[in-house]
C-alpha cells in the first residue's frame, strides 16, 4: 500500500498537471490520440497527442497498480486521473451547522502520516482513518478560527436553553454490564465549577474519642469462685498538624492525647475502685528540611498524671498531678515516610543531645523512687533519646500502631514500647488491645526479680468516634 505522503503528493501533481493542460489544450476538432504519463522509477516515454492522460504511481511488481486504456472509451482533450483509493470525508453537517464554542482542549501536533496497518487488514479501516483524520484537522481549524475570529462566534454552548446531553458509557466492575452516565455540562458544570474556589486548608485538624468497656459478672455461689469486675477506658486524641503540600520545606505537628482508665476493686477494702491507668500526654515536633525526607528538628515531650492513685488496701499515695512529671526536649534530625496509598506512615527522631526534667511536687510520695534527692522536687539529666511512630492500616477496618521512647543520660535508661490494635467493627463500635511494655533502672527493687521490667495490657470492647479536616 502506498503511504500518505505519496497520496499526497500524486493529489498534488495531478492539479498542476491539470492546470499546464488547461493551457496548453487544443481544439477537440484536432484530437486525435492520447498523452499516456506513467509515474514509475523508469523514464516516462510520452506520445504525441491532443489529450492528457494521468496514471497514478505503480511498482510493476503489483499488477493492480497498472492501469490499461481503451482509447475507445477516451473523450479527446480531456485529463483523466486514476485516484489510488476512494477518500472518506466527515460529514458536511459538521462543518456546515453554525459555530457554538463548547469547550477548548491542548491538541498536540497532527501527524500528516498515518500509522500503517498489517498488509492482512488491507483496505478494511481506510474509512476509519480517513474520518478519524478529518475529525482531528477538523478539530484544530476550528480552535485556530475561534482564536483568531473570536468576535464572529455568536452561540456558547453554556448559554444555548437546553444545551445536548451528553452520555459517557463504562462498564461496572461489580455488575460487569455497560452503564450509560450523562456528562454534566451547560449551567450545571459552571455550579460546580464555583466550587473550585476552596480555601487553602493550612493546618489539618483531627479529633478522636473512644470510650471501651470490659464487664464480667460472677454470682455469689459460682461453683468455682471469682469476683465481678467493671473496666472502662477512656482515650481522647488530638491532633494537629502543618500541611506540608503547602509548606514542603516545614515540619510542624503536636498531637495531645488523655487515657483514664479505672476498674472495680471488690478486694480492696478502702475503696471500690482503683485507677490502673492516668497519662496525660503531649508530642511536638518542628522541623527543617534537610535532604530527601530528613529534617532537622527539635522533639517535645511532656507527661504527667491528672488524678490520684493509691495502692490497694491503703491510703499511701502511688501518682498525682506532675508528682511523677516528665518533660523531654532535644535536637538533632527526624525522618519521615508514608506510602502512596496512605497505609502505612513512619516516622522517626534521633536526637543526640536531649534534655530530660522529672518532677515530684507532692509531699505525700517518695521522690527518691524517681531518681530525684531527699528535699528535692525536680532533676534535670543531659543525655540523648529516641522516637518512633508507625501506623499501619493493614485492612480497611483493623489498624495497627506503635511507638517507642527511648533515653539514656549515660549511667541510668529509660524506654517506652506501646502497641496498639484496632478493630473498626463499624463507625462507632470498635475493639482494642493496647499493650504498654516499660523498661526504666531507676525502678525501686520490690522483691520481683524483673523489676526493671514493668508491662500492662488491655482488651476492651467500646463506642468510637472520630472528627477530621483532612
Amino acid at each position: 500500500m502506498l503511504t500518505f505522503n505519496l497520496f499526497c503528493m500524486r493529489k498534488v501533481f495531478c492539479t498542476i498537471t491539470i492546470a499546464i493542460a488547461a493551457l496548453m489544450a487544443v481544439s477537440p476538432v484536432c484530437a486525435q490520440n492520447v498523452d499516456i504519463f506513467r509515474l514509475s522509477k523508469k523514464t516516462v516515454l510520452p506520445v504525441k497527442s491532443d489529450t492528457l492522460v494521468i496514471l497514478p504511481w505503480f511498482d510493476e511488481e503489483i499488477g493492480e497498480d497498472v492501469c490499461l486504456l481503451d482509447s475507445a472509451n477516451i473523450e479527446p482533450d480531456t485529463v483523466i486521473t486514476n485516484p489510488l483509493r476512494h477518500m472518506y470525508s466527515i460529514p458536511a453537517a459538521t462543518y456546515s451547522a453554525p459555530l457554538v464554542y463548547d469547550n477548548w482542549e491542548i491538541l498536540d501536533s497532527l501527524e500528516l502520516i498515518p500509522q500503517k496497518r498489517p498488509a492482512v487488514v488491507g483496505e478494511a479501516f481506510d474509512w476509519i482513518d480517513d474520518l478519524n483524520f478529518g475529525y482531528l484537522l477538523y478539530k484544530r481549524a476550528k480552535q485556530n478560527f475561534i482564536a483568531n475570529n473570536p468576535d464572529m462566534v455568536k452561540y456558547n454552548i453554556r448559554n444555548l436553553p437546553e444545551p445536548p446531553a451528553h452520555y459517557n458509557a463504562f462498564v461496572d466492575p461489580v455488575t460487569t454490564r455497560i452503564i450509560l452516565q450523562e456528562e454534566i455540562t451547560g449551567e450545571e458544570k459552571e455550579d460546580i465549577s464555583n466550587l473550585l474556589n476552596f480555601k487553602q486548608i493550612k493546618w489539618l485538624h483531627s479529633f478522636n474519642a473512644s470510650a471501651q468497656f470490659s464487664q464480667a459478672y460472677v454470682s455469689p455461689n459460682w461453683y468455682q469462685g471469682g469476683n465481678r469486675s467493671l473496666v472502662a477506658l477512656l482515650n481522647l486524641v488530638y491532633n494537629i498538624k502543618l500541611n506540608q503540600k503547602y509548606y514542603p520545606k516545614l515540619l510542624f505537628e503536636t498531637n495531645i492525647s488523655y487515657k483514664l482508665g479505672i476498674n472495680s476493686a471488690p478486694d480492696d477494702t478502702v475503696r471500690s475502685y482503683n485507677i490502673s491507668e492516668d497519662l496525660f500526654q503531649i508530642n511536638s515536633t518542628f522541623g527543617y528540611k534537610a535532604f530527601r525526607r530528613w529534617y532537622y528538628s527539635a522533639n517535645l515531650q511532656f507527661k504527667t498524671q491528672m488524678l490520684q492513685s493509691y495502692k490497694a488496701n491503703s491510703n499511701t499515695l502511688r501518682s498525682a498531678f506532675m508528682s511523677p512529671g516528665e518533660l523531654n526536649v532535644g535536637l538533632g534530625m527526624t525522618y519521615g515516610y508514608e506510602n502512596k496509598r496512605k497505609t502505612l506512615t513512619f516516622n522517626s527522631s534521633i536526637a543526640p543531645l536531649s534534655w530530660q526534667l522529672r518532677t515530684c511536687f507532692s509531699s505525700r510520695m517518695n521522690p527518691e523512687n524517681y531518681d530525684i534527692k531527699p528535699g528535692h522536687h525536680t532533676v534535670n539529666k543531659i543525655g540523648s533519646s529516641a522516637e518512633y511512630n508507625m501506623t499501619w492500616k493493614m485492612t480497611y477496618n483493623i489498624v495497627y500502631s506503635s511507638r517507642m521512647f527511648l533515653f539514656t543520660d549515660y549511667k541510668l535508661f529509660q524506654a517506652d514500647w506501646e502497641h496498639t490494635v484496632k478493630f473498626n467493627i463499624n463507625r462507632y463500635l470498635t475493639t482494642q488491645i493496647y499493650a504498654h511494655l516499660r523498661y526504666d533502672t531507676t525502678t525501686p527493687r520490690a522483691g520481683e526479680s524483673w523489676h526493671k521490667f514493668q508491662f500492662k495490657e488491655i482488651f476492651s470492647l467500646g463506642i468510637s468516634y472520630s472528627l477530621s479536616n483532612s
